[in-house]
């Protein structure tokens, strides 16, 4: 399983549109819209290498309306929300 962050700089205009076409590609799993020095954060989730860089070159590029990217492989996941939802199953809160 590979994990990336992917950093989005986008049209002004366009963050909405830009948005809503990326979270349909398939391997996307989030779009964050966020302050800052960039206006979409995506989480991507695919099976393998290949799958990440067709994914990242070949389809997240071609949606109009980005200006600028930059992306991060993730190497490993550190997280207490995940593992808090797994053994949250079934209970109430």
């Amino acid at each position: 399983m590979g994990t990336a962050l992917v950093l989005l700089k986008v049209k002004r205009d366009q963050v909405h549109a830009v948005a809503e076409e990326l979270v349909d590609l398939d391997g996307i799993t989030e779009v964050y819209s966020v302050s800052g020095r960039f206006d979409l954060v995506i989480v991507v989730r695919v099976e393998d290498n290949d799958s990440m860089e067709k994914l990242v070159t070949e389809q997240i590029r071609c949606v109009e309306g980005i200006i600028k990217s930059e992306t991060l492989i993730a190497f490993r996941v550190y997280s207490r929300h995940d593992l808090e939802c797994m053994f949250a199953i079934g209970m109430e809160r």
